[in-house]
């Protein structure tokens, strides 16, 4: 890797940082490596520094910038057992709660967000229940309130939910219309859509599950400490936390306030 190129990545992420107070510098470098290349060819800059000239004083080419910075790679149910095990395991518990609140750290474009407003509906709890759905890119949030997916997609996403344990049919949430699944608008009656970054924001509210899934891989070491500490500070005593299937608390300094209650599905209690 040309040794200029990762001068320039550190001083356009302080340079962001500055001016947006967006920060990417604990982002891990070799995932930001092949981002940054693929946003320098859409933005025909031949370096990183023809870059970071736009990025300051264009802010609109920051705005298009976040979803490269970002990861926008999802799909609804994505890990059926997971969602299973939520249903089957953690879902009793948060039954016994008056008004269960639920926060989805980094939602993309909101496919975990609509996959759990369906399974608590489906179990009874929606309209009890509030959802935090939490990005960094406000334009992940408007795509993931709006609830509308290709429909080309949805046939495994159907597939995800029947695994997940799904008691309908995934068509029963949804209306087809110009190649696209638009889901009831209904199901986000319970959800705020909000920005919140796990690299400089604090707790905002008290919560019984926190699913932060394939957000950790893309820190580095001293950046999943911060966000696992956020979600300690926020969990109720004996709160859930879900993380993704190559992601693991064994490292933080925080592993053993958390007691992994569903083997092999990375949900975690705080203990």
């Amino acid at each position: 890797m040309d040794p200029d190129f990762d001068i320039e990545l550190k001083l356009l992420l302080e340079g962001i940082y500055l001016k947006y107070q967006h920060d990417f510098r604990h982002y891990a470098v070799a995932s930001l490596r092949r981002r940054l290349a693929q946003a320098m060819e859409h933005f025909h800059c031949r370096t990183l520094s023809q870059l970071q000239d736009r990025v300051l004083h264009e802010p609109q080419v920051f705005a298009e910038m976040l979803r490269y910075l970002t990861v926008q790679v999802s799909e609804m149910f994505r890990d059926p057992s997971y969602f299973k095990a939520l249903r089957e395991h953690v879902l009793p518990l948060l039954r016994t709660y008056p008004s269960p609140k639920i926060w989805v750290a980094g939602c993309s474009n909101g496919e975990e967000v609509w996959s759990l407003a369906i399974l608590l509906e489906e179990e009874g709890l929606l309209e009890r229940t509030i959802i935090y759905a939490t990005d960094i890119n406000p334009a992940a949030l408007r795509a993931a309130e709006a609830g509308i997916y290709e429909l080309d997609r949805i046939a495994g996403y159907s597939a995800n939910y029947l695994q997940a344990g799904g008691t309908k049919s995934l068509s029963d949430y949804y209306s087809a219309a110009y190649g696209s699944a638009i889901f009831r608008q209904s199901l986000k009656s319970q959800v705020v859509f909000a920005d919140h970054s796990l690299a400089t924001d604090s707790v905002f509210s008290e919560v019984h599950l926190i699913s932060c899934r394939n957000v950790l891989i893309y820190f580095d070491r001293a950046l999943q400490d911060r966000a696992v500490k956020l979600f300690y500070e926020s969990l109720v005593h004996r709160g859930y936390l879900g993380i993704g299937p190559k992601e693991t608390l064994r490292f933080s300094p925080y592993a053993r306030a958390f007691l992994e209650v569903v083997p092999g599905e990375r949900i975690y209690q705080r203990t």
